[in-house]
């Protein structure tokens, strides 16, 4: 029984995440960037400048650079490290080029996002304000929309409650620390009825969830005050290390980008026809591009309603820089090592384990040090993934609830919960049903960026108008 019920559920995860999705999504991305024209290599600087530098006086809950990090705390995770292998594994190297075709297109979605998120956000009287694409969904397309909007928001919560914000990410954190600490199992106990496990697991859990509940109690203010200082302090110690890989292979790295590109176009000539076709390249390095930076999928949006702006296109520009650190550069890093030292070509492994395989070879340091570096950076990003979604997932519960707080305060002890006993959940449906919602959720927001594209590039131009006039700095 349990055996038909995963594959039916397989089956609805390979159409949910199929060609139509991926198609749509990048339709979308393409249409925006010739109507914003090309606006994420234009204003890519000023995007950058204003990514840390705070707008004064603006409404809202968090500073405009708190509401990004808040942003990349859910974006940057696991899929960078292990997202990345996997697609390159499927799809051979010619996915990272498709991976950031994705993500070139994806940040003018992200854009649009940030935009609309700020534009139709609700904010009340005590400075509290809510919005993403359940608002933008009700007050943009119109009233009769509203029941897809809380489609959007009923998938919002499940995707953070039943997997990529809790399970998938605890055991991301619990496998790394137990590969690295207790990789063969001689310190165990049993828990309970559920079965022996390594003291790195048990230990790594309840760390964890006390670290988890200590944050999220504190709401927005305390999540955000903690992105702002791990986010860029883990994407920074990755970066770099990263950097000193392909620094000291240097000289191997034109070798790769070429392997790269002619993989993207002929998969067979690269891969000794390992990998079948250039489609399934595009498909691989598309779908966990997408999967990785989140841009289509609506999530950041949230976030960036609570920045204090007053500028919907400024917030646009400030969350378009998000798609670019996490996929531009930190994926590019990531599979640019995976490449260079061969490791996607080893026989035996997969997910983490090339990319430590990746960084065990290429670093100039012993591979217990460079091992270490990684879990820590696994364990930073799958941190700071599951505070970032819980975030999400509170908001959309607090759309559908109608502002009920009661119901958003006993979701988040049910969240805290789910986080410790993540590390004991070993039932894959699990991860399939979150990989569903996920992408369920991408369907409405994509309908209203689709139906909103003309208000959209209206506010675009009357801001840059008024910017050109010297109007505001």
């Amino acid at each position: 029984m349990w055996k038909t019920i995963n594959d039916l559920l397989v089956q609805i995860d390979d159409l949910v995440w199929g060609v139509p999705l991926m198609v749509l999504i990048m339709a979308g991305g393409i249409l925006l960037t010739l109507r914003l024209g090309f606006l994420q290599i234009r204003k890519l600087p000023l995007a950058l400048k204003w990514m840390v530098k705070n707008e004064e006086g603006g409404e809202g809950e968090i500073s405009s650079f708190s509401a990004l990090c808040t942003a990349l705390s859910a974006t940057i995770g696991t899929g960078n490290i292990v997202g990345v292998a996997t697609a390159v594994g499927a799809g051979g190297p010619g996915a990272l080029f498709w991976m950031i075709v994705a993500a070139f297109f994806g940040m003018a979605t992200k854009f649009s996002e940030g935009l609309l998120a700020v534009k139709y956000r609700v904010v009340d009287e005590d400075g509290h304000s809510l919005g993403g694409p359940f608002y933008y969904i009700e007050q943009g397309m119109g009233k009769k929309w509203k029941w897809l909007a809380k489609l959007f928001a009923f998938f919002g919560v499940c995707v953070g409650l039943f997997g990529i914000g809790t399970f998938s990410q605890v055991n991301g954190i619990a496998s790394a620390v137990h590969g690295f600490f207790d990789p063969n199992n001689k310190h165990c106990v049993q828990i309970f009825s559920l079965g022996r496990y390594s003291w790195s697991v048990v230990i790594a859990s309840l760390i964890l969830a006390f670290c988890v509940a200590a944050v999220l109690i504190g709401g927005i203010k305390r999540i955000a005050s903690v992105s702002q200082v791990v986010v860029p302090f883990m994407a920074i110690i990755y970066f770099l290390f990263a950097a000193i890989l392909i620094i000291t292979n240097i000289t191997q790295v034109p070798a790769a980008v070429k392997i790269i590109v002619k993989a993207a176009f002929t998969p067979k000539a690269v891969t000794g026809g390992a990998v079948g076709s250039m489609f399934m390249a595009m498909q691989k390095g598309v779908a966990r591009g997408i999967f990785s930076n989140e841009a289509g999928l609506g999530s950041a949006p949230i976030a960036a309603a609570a920045a204090q702006t007053k500028e919907p296109v400024r917030q646009g520009l400030v969350s378009m820089t998000g798609t670019f650190i996490d996929t531009i550069v930190i994926c590019t890093l990531t599979g640019l090592s995976i490449v260079l030292t061969g490791a996607w070509q080893v026989d035996g492994l997969e997910g983490v384990a090339v990319t430590t395989y990746a960084f065990q070879k290429g670093l100039p340091f012993p591979a217990e040090i460079s091992a270490f570096i990684l879990m820590l950076c696994l364990v930073f990003f799958a941190f700071t993934t599951i505070l970032g979604w819980d975030y999400y997932s509170e908001r959309c519960l607090e759309y559908l609830s109608g502002g009920n707080m009661k119901h958003v305060k006993i979701y988040r002890w049910v969240y805290i919960l789910a986080v410790f006993i993540g590390p004991y959940m070993t039932v894959s449906a699990v991860w399939t049903i979150a990989d569903i919602f996920n992408g369920l959720m991408a369907i409405p927001n994509m309908i209203a960026l689709f139906a909103l594209n003309g208000v959209i590039v209206k506010e675009t131009k009357d801001f840059f108008e008024r910017h050109e006039r010297g109007d505001f700095n």
